[in-house]
């Protein structure tokens, strides 16, 4: 009876484990680019390829796209 809990508790703690990596490094850099009104794809992209914290980081520092729709006063 052991072994079958000790199973069923590793198989959740690997789903909620790619859970979070999927969250942190899809979802996370994603959301944030959409936010401001840059590439999804392109930034997803970067933070697979290269690091999660500089795709966050530098999306947190280039703010909103300039060119972003509407006219501001």
């Amino acid at each position: 009876m052991e072994d079958a809990t000790t199973g069923f508790l590793g198989v959740i703690l690997a789903l909620f484990a790619l859970y979070l990596v999927v969250w942190f490094y899809i979802l996370l850099p994603a959301r944030m680019a959409e936010s401001r009104g840059r590439s999804v794809i392109g930034w997803v992209l970067l933070s697979l390829m290269f690091s999660l914290i500089l795709a966050c980081l530098l999306l947190w520092l280039l703010g909103n796209e300039p060119n972003r729709g509407g006219a501001r006063l």
